[in-house]
This record gives structure tokens, sequence and C-alpha cells, in this order.
């Protein structure tokens, strides 16, 4: 997705949630300065069927479902979950927030990980990019991108980590590991839930698709635009 078709809803997001912008600038900025460049071939989807496993409660007793994908993309702790299950993960898709030790040992190991800038984890990416092997880091914004920090669209990890997938060719995305509705979320995390559901039906039409975690859904969904 490229920036001038993302910042429309990128600003609809800062608006709803309150967010400022140069937040996110300045956290992108820091990320630079770690960032090197990624070669995207590495996670090449073109033809394929992806797993998007985000982490929601409902994921280990759905993981298994991950072993009829060709690849898997895993937002945050559902890394851990799947590969505990005995699944590779092809990318790990993540902001540093709650198990950037994970991300740290897949680098180390030469697995690739989207790790992402936003406002509020400046403090993570100083703590951790120094410590990830950069040359296994794809860097992302939510902002308008600079050299070495990439924007493909989303918002959350785990639809981020669907935006991504479509970006590098997907043919199929798989969804695993969903609840829009997950009650053991807070306020702000509910919102964003929203905003993830959202992006999803903006992808979905943009993709000319269905996405299976939306039926039911479609009816009571803002379309934002088109």
């Amino acid at each position: 997705m490229e920036f001038l078709d993302w910042e429309p809803v990128y600003e609809l997001i800062l608006d709803d949630l309150g967010y400022p912008r140069e937040g996110d600038e300045r956290a992108r900025d820091v990320m630079a300065a770690y960032a090197r460049p990624f070669d995207t071939d590495r996670v090449d989807c073109t033809g394929k069927r992806v797993a998007v496993v985000g982490a929601a409660p409902s994921l280990p007793s759905e993981v298994d479902a991950v072993a009829d994908a060709d690849v898997v993309f895993t937002a945050s702790t559902a890394t851990d979950v799947v590969r505990n299950a005995g699944y590779e993960v092809d990318l790990m898709v993540t902001d540093l927030d709650k198990n950037p030790e994970t991300a740290r040992r897949r680098t180390q190991n030469g697995t690739p990980v989207a790790a992402h800038a936003h406002g509020d984890n400046i403090p993570a990416i100083r703590e951790w990019l120094p410590r990830f092997d950069a040359a296994h880091v794809l860097a992302t914004t939510q902002a308008a991108p600079v050299e070495n920090v990439a924007n493909y669209g989303g918002f959350t990890d785990g639809d981020r980590a669907a935006f991504l997938a479509d970006a590098f060719g997907a043919a199929e995305l798989q969804f695993v590991g969903w609840e829009f509705d997950d009650p053991s979320v807070d306020a702000e995390k509910a919102r964003k839930l929203r905003w993830a559901e959202r992006l999803l039906y903006l992808l979905e039409r943009r993709r000319d698709d269905r996405f299976a975690i939306l039926d039911g859904r479609r009816e009571s969904i803002d379309p934002l635009v088109p």
C-alpha cells in the first residue's frame, strides 16, 4: 500500500485515538538510526497462502490451522505460541511491547522480524534495536517512510502482518487466532481492535477478496476510504 493511499486512513486513526503524528515521526527517526536495508525477497509470498496469526486467547486451540499455510506471519506473542506448537514462523511482526526477547533471538538466529516504530515505543526501540541483528530486521513505521524504514499499511501488529503479506504478493490470507471482541483487553486495546477490523475490511476490498474472519460483521464496519 502506497503511503499516499495510507495517509488519509492514518490521519483518521490519529484523530480517533488522539495520538500525535509527531510522536510517530520521532519514533521512526530513532528506528532509522538502527535500520539497515532489508531484502524483501526473503519474505516473498507470491502465489502463496499466508497464515496471518493473531495473539488472541483462542490461538492455542486454533494453532494447528497454520499447517495449511505455505507461509506464516505472526503478531507479537503469537510467535511463541506457533513455535511452541512445532511450526515455523517466516516473519514475526512486533512493536516490541510484549516479547522483544523473542524478536531479538530470532534476528540473532538469522530469521526476519518486522520491528515497528510508533509514538510511545521509543524507549523500547533504543533498548532493543541495538541488540538485534540489523541484517534481519525489516523496520516499519505508520508515518511517512524514510530510507530503510518502510510503511506497507496497517496499525496493530496483527493487521499490519496482513498488509505485509499483501504487499509481498500473497495469493490468499488465512486468519488464525483472531478475536475482535476479546473481553480480556482494556478499553484502549478494544478501540485498536476496532481499527484492526476496519483495516482488514479495507484490505479485503482492495484485494477484491472475502476474508472469512469478517463474515457476519461487514454490515457494521465503517468502510473508511476506498
